[in-house]
Formats: structure tokens, sequence, C-alpha cells
């Protein structure tokens, strides 16, 4: 397993535009890709059109894109992977939805963690508008449901990525799950 420094390494030189350590950073880091696009796919509908490999490898490709933006190190690699890969997820919807006669119906396909509320599906595009319309309001919480719901961080991970206390952290969370669940009723 290679190291954060050696992982850091390359995105340092991708930073500075050594195009080869792109070609390097893949293979490093696609395991925790694939594992990151199974934990996104695990709550959609059988026989969902996109495959976890697809979507690992279309996040991949919107952040090969990102030239003008530096990566930091590993964790914020991470985030970012698990923004584009929801970002291609909605598209996704969104596209499925146009395509279909019932484009505006309600699609159920994100059940969200017994952690953030039980007994609700939520349609990822309702998701993330009301995740849009929360960064407007408080891009902070905005920022914490993305690190903590679609990348998985734990509360100290997400406190270290945003520079906030995780007892800080703690509270957005939960002022974060409330407004959304409010917002999607």
């Amino acid at each position: 397993m290679p190291s954060k420094k050696e992982i850091t390494q390359l995105l340092e030189d991708l930073n500075s535009g050594k195009i080869e350590a792109e070609e390097k950073l893949l293979p490093l880091i696609y395991d925790e890709l694939h594992a990151l696009a199974s934990y996104f796919m695990r709550d959609e509908r059988a026989g969902h059109t996109l495959q976890t490999t697809a979507l690992v490898h279309e996040a991949y490709l919107r952040l090969s894109g990102m030239k003008n933006d530096p990566l930091n190190n590993k964790t914020h690699y991470m985030r970012l992977a698990a923004t584009a890969m929801r970002r291609v997820l909605i598209d996704h919807a969104r596209k499925k939805n146009s395509l279909k006669g019932g484009g505006g119906r309600r699609r159920e396909l994100i059940e969200m963690a017994d952690e953030f509320w039980t007994d609700s599906a939520i349609d990822p595009i309702e998701l993330d508008q009301a995740i849009e319309k929360l960064a407007k309001l408080d891009s902070n919480l905005a920022q914490i449901v993305e690190l903590r719901f679609f990348a998985g961080l734990t509360v100290d991970e997400t406190a270290c990525v945003i520079g906030l206390s995780p007892r800080t952290v703690k509270y957005d969370w939960k002022m974060a799950k409330a407004w959304l669940k409010k917002e999607l009723e």
C-alpha cells in the first residue's frame, strides 16, 4: 500500500505540470477510488446502467480535467473524487430522467445511512439541489455533508480537512442533517 507521503509527492508533481505523475497516481489510489464508488453505488437500484468501475473512470477523467486547481494531499484528492462521483451520479440521473417520458417523476435511488435519517429514500437530483441551496446559506454545512455523507469521512477527518474542531463538525453535521431533512420532506 502506498504511503500518504508518496501520493502527496505525486500530487505536488502533478500540480507542477508533470503529466507522468498522473499515470503513476491512478494505480496507487485505484482501489480506494473503487471502494468509494462502491460506497456510492451500494444504494443504487439493481440493474443501474452505470457500474462502479465506470463511475471510478468518469470521476477520474473529471479530476484529470482540473488542471487549475492545485491538489494539496491525498485527503483533498479523495474529497474531490467524492464530489466528482456525486456529480457523475447526478448527471446520470438527470440524463436518464430527461430521456424518459416521466422525466419529472420522483426517483428513489439513494437511501441515506441510518445515521442521516431512517425510512426515507432520497432522489439524488433533489438531494443535490438541497445541498446547493444549503451551500448558498452556509458553505461550511454543505461541505460537511459532502465530506461526511458522500466521501464517508469521520468527524475527525472532516475537521482536519476543513480546519474546524471535531466538536464544531459534530454540531454542524447535526444542523446540516436537520436542515436537509426538513428541506427534502
